[in-house]
């Protein structure tokens, strides 16, 4: 099972810095639309001939909302600095966070319309490198694909390969 999940873990280190930034709080934020998504994260980090590795997320309202705010707790790592503004249509995020004894510097937009996808495009630097990484890019594309299944509640991620977890639920057994 590590195996299974090794290149996801290295494309969420990417995205990390990106992730604590867009949890910050601005007032525009958009919300995402309520339903199942389908994310496929592709990371630098990843072999060049690999796939972008897709993964589904069910959302409702306030699924969303606390898995933003879990970005900005989620982990060892603190943000020094956040800014989410809007430049040329885009959401612009520059972060500078310590995730353990590295300082990541992330810069990264994101395009779309939340209602029914969105691309972010990710590039952080590491000081010292962070798992032998200096520098990290990232693509997250994102789309929905209709309700959510009979079957899964608000905050169910399904892994590729076919696992299933619920990130909420992890939320509430770490605390």
């Amino acid at each position: 099972m590590k195996s299974r999940l090794a290149p996801l873990s290295a494309a969420l280190a990417a995205l990390v810095p990106a992730c604590c930034a867009f949890a910050a709080d601005a007032p525009d934020y958009p919300a995402r639309k309520p339903g199942l998504w389908e994310i496929s994260v592709q990371s630098a980090a990843a072999s060049a001939k690999a796939p972008a590795r897709a993964t589904q997320q069910c959302i409702d309202a306030a699924s969303d909302k606390a898995m933003r705010e879990m970005g900005s707790t989620a982990g060892p790592s603190t943000c020094s600095s956040n800014s989410l503004r809007k430049e040329a249509g885009n959401l612009v995020i520059d972060s500078v966070c310590k995730i353990g004894a590295s300082t990541a510097t992330t810069h990264s937009v994101v395009s779309g319309d939340f209602g029914s996808n969105y691309r972010m495009e990710s590039r952080s630097t590491y000081s010292p490198p962070l798992a032998g990484l200096a520098e990290g890019t990232a693509i997250v594309e994102a789309k929905w694909i209709g309700p959510c299944q009979a079957d899964q509640k608000p905050g169910d991620m399904i892994l590729p390969g076919g696992m299933k977890m619920n990130v909420l639920d992890l939320m509430k057994n770490r605390k």
